[in-house]
């Protein structure tokens, strides 16, 4: 039995669900840049109108909207929550899905070591996670040339994506880490989804409430923030180190768990 492409054929569905969002979400948010920028006003003026608030939420007031990549970097923002929920929820379902299915006997009395059966889930959840981030990828690219007459600002939409991908990858071993953990299969899910929630609701509070500037540690929203890679053209070494550790304690936390755990058949 190969387990990495019963995984994948696993997976299969959801990611071309996925897929087909993320393509609509990147052409119909730059379609609405599309329209604004041939208004008579600009929509420099119409955001400044606007309460402080509304723009942090909105994550509208550090960008120069008369830009495509401007209005991409607003963009940016609910793209990193899409793919940070689809990692979550791929992570914490490919462990999880055993035992919650009551599949994990049939797959346990395989000669294969629970070592294996989690790196070929890790894998294939990997695989699921860099087809997802090369479709957003090429879409970002095509469209935003679009409508930036044929300059597609590669190089910026490149960084935000490596940004989202390191992203992907801590939420996606979060989830592997809450399953393996969690003894309750079922709660895995919600559970990071609240957490997940939580994080981005910091992350948004951070931006209003100056004050609370060190707690960006806590959000990994905060570690690529568009504006940010825009000024600095660049990763933030230090956040791309937290990342990696992180990771790489959340993949030991997983390994070490799910190998320990009384499987429920």
């Amino acid at each position: 039995m190969n387990l990495f492409i019963r995984e994948m054929k696993s997976c299969r569905k959801s990611l071309i669900i996925w897929g087909i969002s993320v393509i609509l979400m990147v052409a119909g948010g730059m379609s609405k840049y599309g329209a604004l920028s041939t208004s008579d006003q600009s929509i420099n003026e119409v955001v400044a109108q606007m309460p402080k608030s509304i723009q942090t939420i909105f994550g509208i007031g550090a960008f120069d909207l008369t830009k495509a990549i401007g209005f991409f970097g607003i963009l940016y923002l609910y793209l990193i929550l899409m793919a940070a929920i689809h990692a979550l929820m791929l992570g914490a379902n490919i462990i999880a899905k055993e035992e919650r299915d009551k599949t994990s006997e049939f797959l346990l009395v395989k000669p294969i070591s629970r070592n294996r059966i989690i790196t070929s889930k890790i894998v294939a959840a990997l695989v699921n996670i860099i087809v997802f981030n090369l479709i957003t990828l090429i879409t970002s690219i095509k469209v935003v040339s679009h409508y930036n007459n044929g300059g597609g600002e590669t190089d910026h939409i490149v960084l935000f994506l490596m940004g989202m991908f390191i992203l992907q990858l801590l939420f996606l071993f979060l989830g592997t880490g809450i399953a393996a953990v969690n003894k309750n299969p079922k709660s895995a899910v919600s559970f990071g989804t609240v957490l997940l929630l939580g994080m981005f609701i910091l992350s948004i509070m951070i931006d209003i409430n100056g004050k609370i500037e060190y707690l960006k540690y806590l959000t990994p929203f905060k570690y690529f923030d568009a504006k940010n890679l825009l000024v600095n053209g660049t990763l933030d070494p230090v956040f791309v180190t937290v990342s990696v550790v992180m990771i790489g304690i959340l993949v030991g936390i997983t390994y070490i768990s799910f190998n320990k755990r009384d499987m429920n058949v």
